[in-house]
């Protein structure tokens, strides 16, 4: 039987051997050095409520399945907005904190699972970490146990261990065989074909090209400065801003992770400035994912061609199957974009706030999904899929 471990640091795991299980996923974001960077970067840590504690399993010194997790202390930075079941916690007097929650931080994008070797069965491996979960929440008496964003198809077993799932939106953009952008454009109604076009002509109209950058052809100052565009962003939301990362993050990623980077570059002079704009996304495989963006001037139209057209454009001309550009924003919508379904799954230790869940979830998913169909018939394609 494997020896099960708990651990507070990615560095008490080799990479290579995490990397093992994690880089077949199609996800980058339960690889090793993105979750190393947001330890060593202190972009997650005990004093920010997000206290490493990851499961591993091991069999003869040899790692054969791995699970990120954080002992929570609140639920900022999950994009599950839980707190509708916090206040009925409240309510109830039953402690909603602190909890344990699967997922990789400040990513709300669809791929979490347990990481499992090939030859190991998966079924008696995740029966032995599901026991090592529940002998942790009784331990520390922790309120709940949540897996966020997961993989559709790993989920799915989850509600046989007591799980329930809650249904939220997200947007994806799904590549049909385009041979080109223009191939892509044909696809929508006449007015916003006109519309997209507009807005695309806006970048040389106002003296900007936009640049992709990949693997070496990223420079070194470019991560700092990717940093000081995502903190403008979230300056501009108030106390509503998304600021998690540190400024020590996106510098790391130029040693070690560069090569899953795309950076969308806005120019107004030679490619030896700064751009005045950047987006940032990670690709993997035949996916990709936008992450964040930022500007320096206000520039008409700016954020959907470095967030949306040229993504889109380069994941066209690269490959790419599927775009996922981030939750929120439903003028993705008018982009071309869809509106799609993605899953988290929560079981409660008091059995009082796990029958509030089952009694009420149902409807809640169903809400949901009538909100996703609602938002699709809204989108200007003239070929549905």
């Amino acid at each position: 039987m494997p020896d099960i471990r708990w651990i507070q640091r990615m560095d008490e795991v080799d990479a290579a051997a995490w990397d093992a299980l994690a880089g077949p996923l199609p996800t980058p974001f339960l690889e090793w050095e993105w979750l190393h960077l947001l330890e060593a970067s202190n972009s997650v840590g005990a004093e920010k409520g997000w206290l490493p504690h990851h499961l591993t399993l091991w069999r003869n010194n040899e790692l054969v399945a791995a699970a990120p997790f954080y002992i929570k202390s609140h639920s900022v930075g999950e994009f599950v907005f839980d707190h509708a079941w916090a206040d009925v916690a409240r309510r109830l007097d039953i402690a909603y904190y602190p909890k344990l929650v699967g997922m990789s931080p400040f990513s709300p994008t669809i791929g979490y699972r347990f990481l499992i070797a090939p030859d190991e069965d998966p079924s008696s491996i995740t029966d032995l970490m599901m026991a090592a979960i529940d002998r942790l929440i009784h331990r520390f008496r922790l309120a709940s146990c949540s897996f966020q964003y997961a993989d559709p198809d790993w989920g799915r077993q989850l509600e046989k261990y007591g799980f329930l799932s809650w249904t939220h939106q997200s947007f994806a953009w799904h590549n049909d065989g385009y041979r080109s952008f223009e191939d892509y454009l044909s696809r929508f109604k006449s007015n916003q074909r006109r519309n997209i076009r507009r807005e695309r002509r806006a970048m040389p109209n106002q003296g900007i090209r936009l640049v992709p950058l990949t693997g070496d052809s990223i420079t070194r100052d470019l991560f700092p400065h990717m940093h000081r565009l995502y903190s403008d962003t979230n300056a501009q939301f108030g106390p509503w801003g998304c600021k998690y990362l540190t400024k020590a993050f996106f510098p790391g990623l130029y040693e070690n992770y560069r090569r899953r980077i795309l950076l969308i570059a806005a120019y107004t002079g030679h490619t030896d400035d700064l751009p005045i704009g950047m987006s940032f996304l990670l690709v993997k495989g035949d996916r990709m994912y936008g992450r964040y963006w930022g500007a320096l001037v206000h520039a008409n139209a700016l954020h959907f061609n470095a967030c949306y057209y040229r993504p889109i454009e380069w994941a066209i001309e690269n490959g790419i199957r599927i775009f996922d550009p981030g939750i929120g924003g439903e003028h993705k919508i008018r982009r071309g974009f869809k509106a799609v379904a993605n899953e988290s799954y929560h079981r409660f230790a008091d059995n009082r706030m796990q029958e509030v869940l089952r009694l009420n979830i149902g409807r809640i998913n169903a809400m949901e999904h009538a909100n996703i169909d609602a938002i699709n018939c809204d989108r200007p394609i003239v070929r549905r899929e």
